[in-house]
């Protein structure tokens, strides 16, 4: 898995009981149901781009890549948001996407 970023590593330091629940959240939560690693990284990959995050755009494009998820996975999951979230919101969003994957 990959470092995560600078602004989480000084967030465990400050709040380490705030982080590990957060993260526990978010584990207990993929637990909880059918869905494979790689297809909640995608769903949560779409959810980012929706908001227009980009550091979560990056970052769950990183961990869907790492789940398994191709190249043309994370592009399929990201153009299928076009008629929700508009052209502009998924280019940006690819874009961001591309970032990690160049």
């Amino acid at each position: 898995m990959t470092k995560p970023p600078k602004h989480f590593d000084r967030l465990s330091e400050r709040y380490p009981d705030y982080m590990a629940a957060l993260e526990s959240l978010g584990e207990s939560v993929k637990r909880a149901g059918p869905l494979d690693t790689k297809t909640c990284e995608l769903i949560q990959l779409a959810a980012a781009a929706a908001t227009r995050s980009e550091g979560a755009v990056h970052s769950h494009c990183r961990r869907a890549q790492a789940a398994g998820a191709t190249r043309e996975e994370i592009h399929h999951a990201l153009l299928l948001l076009t008629s929700t979230i508009g052209f502009p919101t998924v280019s940006a969003a690819m874009s961001w996407a591309d970032d990690v994957m160049a």
